[in-house]
């Protein structure tokens, strides 16, 4: 699983000091599902990229998942794409490897972190239940341009179709933490999934994550309902909150009373 992540910014390597990593070396880091491994392939004053690559072990997270016992026995447990394709676990890393590039922290370059940079994010193969369309509905509205393309389900059976994985190119004028928190939050929704339990606390760090984004984006219904793995109670709550903390804009508590009726909302528009 790889993320890389290239800017043209001079000094190019100035983004070194917003992930807190520095471009002369390689690091590796031990997360609990395996290693994330961060190095420049490039390192220029014109040109430097950074790449996360993740090391998972499949049969590792099987042992040690709560209740596998029950359904150790299940090929799929064993046989599956979370070590090659951009997931929540990349969210996870991304969050615990860049946590300061993402809170926008740094002592050397304060001030190029709340500037906004050439930046392109590829990610090799990321799975999309919901197509090209919808993809490009998460990031286009961010003021990414996206370039993406299908893979075949066997290029030796060009009748079979397409599959739902696709290779990634985003790229925008954007702050780097900006960037980070979209992949944080968004690459759970392309997958519609996440590996770990969700439960409320997931409500405050959806919001915490879409600060200035969220409430304001035109999926926001999908990205909540997806991010909370579409646990109805989850989603009436994070909607409602996130309304609550915009003002509650005319029309918007309407919608989501029809939508959830049993959503604690405020009373007046």
């Amino acid at each position: 699983m790889l993320l890389t992540i290239t800017t043209t910014h001079k000094p190019a390597t100035d983004i070194g000091y917003l992930l807190g990593k520095n471009p002369s070396r390689s690091q590796s880091f031990e997360v609990a599902f395996g290693h994330a491994h961060v190095f420049y392939p490039i390192a220029r004053q014109d040109l430097c990229t950074v790449a996360l690559l993740l090391d998972i072990d499949p049969i590792a997270l099987v042992r040690g998942r709560r209740g596998s016992g029950v359904d150790a026995g299940l090929l799929s447990q064993y046989v599956n794409d979370r070590p090659y394709v951009a997931s929540s676990f990349l969210s996870v890393a991304i969050a615990s490897v860049f946590g300061s590039g993402m809170k926008g922290y740094t002592k050397e370059r304060a001030e190029l972190a709340e500037t906004a940079i050439p930046l392109t994010a590829q990610i090799p193969v990321v799975p999309c239940r919901g197509g090209e369309s919808f993809l490009r509905k998460l990031f286009e509205p961010l003021g990414y341009q996206v370039e993406c393309r299908q893979f075949p389900l066997d290029n030796r059976f060009p009748e079979w179709g397409e599959s739902s994985y696709f290779s990634v190119n985003l790229s925008a004028n954007s702050r780097l933490k900006d960037l980070l928190t979209h992949l944080y939050v968004l690459l759970p929704v392309l997958d519609n999934d996440k590996h770990y339990w969700v439960g409320p606390d997931e409500i405050q760090k959806l919001l915490d994550r879409g600060a200035g984004w969220l409430e304001k984006h035109p999926e926001r219904e999908q990205i909540v309902s997806r991010y909370l793995k579409r646990r109805g109670y989850l989603v009436r709550e994070a909607l409602a909150r996130l309304v609550a903390d915009v003002g509650k804009p005319r029309g918007v508590l309407t919608m989501i009373r029809r939508r959830f009726p049993s959503a604690k909302l405020p009373m007046n528009e």
